[in-house]
């Protein structure tokens, strides 16, 4: 079998490594497009054409997965006949009327600046102890009331959380805005959470790999390798505070990798620091058994 020359197998290794690195690119800024597109999409429901109306734009600033809730923050601007200055303050007393996962109406004072609301809502289904496959839903409904008298609305709804993916569905019902909200972490969460897994099981097996080196070699306490092992045994910890969303201790990511990669640490760690104090406590006996 006839063999490529030296430099042209280091230009294809080269060439190999390149289209490799350019691939990788790629898929990341085709994902961050993606992601990024979802965070820009507006979902639209109440879509009425009328000139006295009020208009509502709201945008999810935060999911709070372990308080179970999400920032909604929202602006109300009356139009037409219902609001003064070009919708700064509402002719006469404005209320929005909500479902019942939103923390309370909205009332706005007649002649009064209209200034954005952050309003609680709360999230059904799901549970933060699935992280990193958590996913949760929340129901929307906004409705207005003026002087006594319903009034058209029109909603505009938007995710500003890059932690989240956001699936909304948007219907008008009874004069009244809906948004079912389905909620479940976003693909570079994702992507991250998974790497930090195989990363976790990465360094246990690597630690593995060293102790039983240690141990059959016998090395006896060899603190250069000691210090590695209690510094991976430390790290970890630090690597796994660092998920985004600080999801709490008994997630999935936990079972899955962090507390076994822990426990296989620190078990390789005791096990070198035993067999090393014998072999340093009876060097004799050593030299012997050593081929």
């Amino acid at each position: 079998m006839r063999r490529l020359p030296v430099s042209r197998a280091r230009l294809l290794a080269a060439g190999l490594v390149l289209l490799a690195v350019a691939s990788a690119a790629a898929v990341g800024i085709w994902l961050q497009f993606g992601e990024r597109q979802a965070l820009d999409t507006r979902y639209r429901a109440g879509g009425t054409s009328a000139a006295d109306r009020v208009d509502i734009t709201a945008s999810v600033q935060r999911v709070d997965a372990a308080g179970r809730e999400l920032v909604l923050r929202v602006l109300v601007t009356p139009r037409g006949s219902l609001g003064e200055a070009g919708g700064i303050s509402p002719t006469r007393t404005l209320t929005l009327q909500t479902s019942p996962s939103v923390r309370g109406d909205l009332t706005f004072p007649a002649h009064s600046r209209i200034a954005t609301v952050d309003v609680p809502v709360a999230l059904t289904a799901g549970s933060i102890t699935d992280y990193p496959f958590d996913a949760y839903e929340a129901a929307l409904e906004f409705g207005a009331v003026q002087g006594d008298e319903p009034v058209p609305v029109r909603m505009t709804l938007t995710n500003s959380d890059a932690l989240f993916a956001a699936t909304v569905d948007a219907y008008q019902a009874d004069g009244a805005a809906v948004f079912g909200i389905d909620l479940e972490r976003s693909t570079s969460v994702l992507i991250f959470a998974v790497f930090m897994m195989a990363a976790m099981w990465a360094l246990a097996v690597a630690v593995l790999i060293g102790a039983w080196f240690l141990i059959t070699r016998r090395k006896g306490l060899t603190w250069p390798a000691l210090g590695w092992m209690a510094a991976t045994l430390f790290a970890l910890a630090a690597f796994r505070n660092t998920a985004p969303g600080t999801p709490p201790i008994g997630s999935l990511l936990d079972y899955i990798a962090f507390l076994w990669a822990e426990s296989l640490i620190a078990f390789c760690l005791i096990t070198v620091v035993v067999m090393g104090m014998r072999q340093e406590a009876h060097p004799s006996e050593a030299s012997q058994g050593s081929p």
